[in-house]
């Protein structure tokens, strides 16, 4: 019995697609959950991003649903100095609740913070060349830290035309009162001069793999 349980435990440590091997903290967690699982990257990236989306989405309505009650309150101008302070917390906020690290990264960045990093630079690149030729962009996943972290993207766009309040045209968009805020809080802007549907940047989320294996 005791060797019959090993050839099933040791055949949980190698994906039955790619060969490679599932991450030993990957394997202590399904083990500790009581349950044996046979796990394979196939499963674990499609798991991934249909959880990357999900939170995508909880992170989108979260931000939206602040600003649009910023706006209703203070005015265009003042939920720029809204998202200046809130913005970063209300993701943090999110992240917490996933054990997940997400962020908004992007070449035409308003927060110096949002900028991409190395792993991050070469998927907003393909995006961009995506948007340039007319390719549809769609979620991804990628393997960092030695297999250990999924990076999920997903392109964000322009959604309508309430954006371009912020991240519109200067000499026609955005009024006086708002351009004069975010000259104030973001010297370093170039956010905007977009038109609906425009490639703003793309969401970045790391996911510990482990916690995707939880899930299946």
């Amino acid at each position: 019995m005791i060797r019959i349980l090993f050839i099933v435990l040791a055949g949980l440590l190698v994906s039955c697609g790619s060969r490679k091997k599932v991450d030993r903290e990957v394997f202590d967690a399904v083990n500790e959950s009581m349950e044996v699982k046979k796990v394979n990257e196939v499963d674990i990236i499609n798991k991934a991003i249909e959880w990357g989306n999900e939170i995508t989405e909880e992170a989108q309505q979260e931000l939206m649903g602040k600003l649009t009650t910023a706006i209703n309150e203070k005015g265009v101008a003042g939920a720029v100095a809204f998202c200046n302070v809130e913005a970063l917390p209300s993701l943090d906020e999110v992240s917490r609740k996933h054990k997940v690290v997400i962020r908004r990264v992007s070449h035409d960045f308003r927060n110096s913070s949002d900028r991409p990093n190395e792993k991050e630079e070469m998927l907003l690149q393909a995006y961009e060349y995506n948007e340039e030729n007319d390719i549809q962009n769609k979620p991804n996943v990628q393997e960092i830290e030695n297999g250990e972290i999924l990076l999920y993207t997903k392109a964000i766009t322009i959604p309508g035309k309430m954006c371009l309040n912020c991240h519109g045209d200067p000499n026609k968009d955005i009024d006086e009162a708002t351009l004069a805020k975010i000259e104030k809080l973001y010297p370093q802007d170039k956010a905007k001069g977009h038109e609906v549907g425009d490639l703003r940047g793309m969401w970045s989320i790391a996911i510990p793999k482990k916690e995707v294996v939880k899930q299946l």
